[in-house]
């Protein structure tokens, strides 16, 4: 899955700089994920969150507005290319919602009622937890539930 031109740059200068995304989000005062989110183009920077990140990142003054721009321009979210991920991390994540999707949708809507999960009102949050038998990956999803009106 090719990078977009905007999440291309900011990477080759986030290795540049040595920086990691706890890095750069402590720095802007925004979780990792999100950070992670912006640079890949999927949410929206403040003009101060975006200098921020790219004086962090030691873009050259010539290159910054056009960054800028980019950064705090509302997304087309979730425009990602519709077939099945061939990295096995992003694979594993689609067959996480393949096997488990369903049996989630049941449990959710039967604790919560007809409804979704926000992704507006969204917190995500990746964490490593040490294990004698391997170290385990925890990703924490916490959205508002929205109930489905009727009217």
């Amino acid at each position: 899955m090719p990078l977009c031109p905007l999440a291309a740059t900011l990477l080759a200068a986030k290795r540049r700089c040595g920086l990691s995304f706890a890095d750069l989000g402590a720095r802007l005062g925004v979780d990792e994920v999100w950070l992670a989110s912006l640079i890949h183009g999927q949410a929206t920077a403040n003009l101060a969150e975006a200098d921020s990140l790219l004086e962090a990142l030691a873009i050259p003054e010539a290159e910054r507005q056009e960054l800028r721009e980019q950064l705090t321009t509302y997304p087309i979210k979730g425009a990602l290319d519709p077939v099945i991920p061939t990295d096995p991390l992003l694979y594993r994540f689609h067959e996480i919602l393949q096997v488990y999707g369903l049996p989630l949708k049941d449990v959710i809507q039967e604790k919560f009622g007809d409804g979704i999960m926000s992704a507006i009102d969204f917190t995500l949050t990746v964490a490593k937890v040490e294990d004698p038998k391997g170290d385990r990956v925890l990703v924490t999803m916490n959205g508002k539930f929205l109930p489905y009106r009727k009217w």
